[in-house]
């Protein structure tokens, strides 16, 4: 399935994601408290974090980097409309292999915030497994990789309980989603 990336004038990038058909089966995962285990993990995914985010809340993501990774983003985002990309990003979590960088950022009413590079290490190894967990506490998100604490990250949307959208798209494969 193939992804489309673009810039629209204004400079942000727009998250194109092909519009699957809804089978009964999806239906069923997407009302099912434990929907995602039973869900297709594929890349473009888009899923709902039920309930939102409060403090005390993870997000965890298992995959595998692709054999010949360019990129890949983790996004944390308010609506699950159509419109791309969302106005109000919680956090963006770009991964770039070639310059081996973890830029993150957030948008606050269709506007970008600055970004922030600074990482003690880069996690990320080409066609290998990872586990990110994104912690939710007040004040800040905490990106744990491998187990390892690799920053953290001050909120800029709230409530924090109008994020209610995964985005993962790029150069990996989803395991797992908790």
């Amino acid at each position: 399935m193939a992804e489309s990336h673009r810039v629209t004038a204004q400079g942000r990038k727009k998250w194109s994601l092909p519009q699957r058909p809804e089978t009964d089966q999806n239906k069923l995962a997407s009302r099912c408290p434990d929907g995602e285990a039973e869900r297709k993990l594929e890349v473009p995914f888009r899923g709902q974090i039920s309930g939102g985010l409060q403090p005390g809340k993870k997000v965890i993501v298992v995959g595998l980097v692709d054999p010949s990774p360019d990129r890949f983003y983790v996004a944390l985002t308010c609506g699950r409309g159509s419109r791309e990309p969302p106005p109000n990003v919680a956090l963006e979590l770009c991964v770039r292999f070639k310059d081996r960088q973890v830029l993150r950022r957030a948008c606050v009413s269709g506007s970008w915030g600055e970004v922030e590079r600074a990482v003690p290490f880069f996690p990320f190894i080409k066609d290998q497994p990872f586990k990110i967990e994104i912690h939710c506490e007040h004040g800040r998100f905490r990106v744990i990789v491998d187990g390892q604490q690799l920053f953290s990250f001050q909120h800029r949307v709230l409530p924090l309980n109008h994020v209610d959208t995964l985005w993962i798209k790029g150069s990996l494969k989803i395991t797992k989603l908790a």
